[in-house]
């Protein structure tokens, strides 16, 4: 049976959808972009502290599962800029100790609310 995962701890959703959901043990996230979960506010300053943002979000709907990044076992990233991926994937990989998950990255045209970055997960427990 499916179970939908909800934190306050992580921002809202902002359509027709959930921040998770788990099925079988395995955590389908939906994707996460640069908004602080206190103020629901955006918050692209920098792409280092967007990308920071993005992961905490992530962070807190893992935890809401009772997981952490070593659950990850897929990742996709998607990215407004290309020209982006070197600092975007170096704080990503701060995230991760060892056996990365499996991953894609790829530019798109736009990305919600016109972010930089946007980062889903699927992790098993």
């Amino acid at each position: 049976m499916k179970q939908i995962i909800q934190t306050k701890n992580a921002p809202s959703a902002i359509g027709p959808y959930s921040q998770a959901v788990l099925i079988n043990g395995t955590l389908f996230t939906s994707g996460q972009i640069a908004i602080n979960p206190q103020t629901n506010e955006l918050e692209l300053d920098s792409l280092n502290h967007e990308t920071h943002l993005v992961m905490a979000n992530l962070k807190a709907v893992l935890k809401a599962s009772n997981m952490d990044f070593p659950n990850v076992v897929k990742a996709s990233i998607f990215l407004k800029n290309m020209d982006d991926f070197a600092e975007i994937n170096e704080i990503y990989a701060s995230y991760f100790k060892a056996d990365y998950p499996a991953r894609e990255t790829v530019e798109v045209a736009k990305l919600p609310k016109d972010v930089n970055v946007e980062i889903s997960m699927i992790a098993v427990q």
